[in-house]
């Protein structure tokens, strides 16, 4: 198991591939063993509101929705409503913006709760890249591996 023992923060698109269910969601599940680790991994808060927005864009059927709704109950999330998140926040903000990269609000939450919680965040794009500095340490997934 790759990262055994370390805190896994669960990016949107690792979760989405998940719930999809197909290779890469295998590929996932073999190499990080997501549904059985110690510690459990975790998620950030605004992650659940990001996966019902693009449940609703993508016009999922309601059966889809059901088992979206069964993932994120069954998953812990890290709420964002603490001091130390809304530090890591501006932190990362910023340090992004010094190296003339724009974020998007919710990585930014995500990155937050990765640092906050010492973990390694698990994603496969890499709007994460530039954060090694940061202190948010990045377990990149590619596309390719999934296949």
């Amino acid at each position: 198991m790759k990262l055994a023992g370390e805190q896994l923060v669960l990016d949107t698109n690792i979760l989405l591939h998940l719930l999809r269910g197909r290779k890469a969601a295998e590929v996932i599940e073999r190499e990080y063993k997501v549904s059985g680790r110690n510690p459990r991994a975790l998620i950030s808060a605004v992650t659940k509101g990001e996966l019902k927005a693009l449940g609703y864009k993508f016009n999922w059927a309601a059966k889809q929705h059901e088992r979206l709704d069964a993932m994120l109950t069954g998953l812990p999330a890290v709420d964002i409503s603490h001091r130390v998140i809304w530090n890591a926040y501006a932190e990362t903000d910023l340090s992004s913006t010094a190296l003339g990269i724009k974020m998007g609000k919710n990585d930014l939450w995500i990155a937050a709760t990765t640092l906050v919680v010492e973990g390694v965040l698990l994603t496969t794009d890499g709007d994460f890249d530039h954060l090694g500095p940061t202190g948010v340490r990045v377990e990149r997934v590619l596309e390719a591996q999934l296949k």
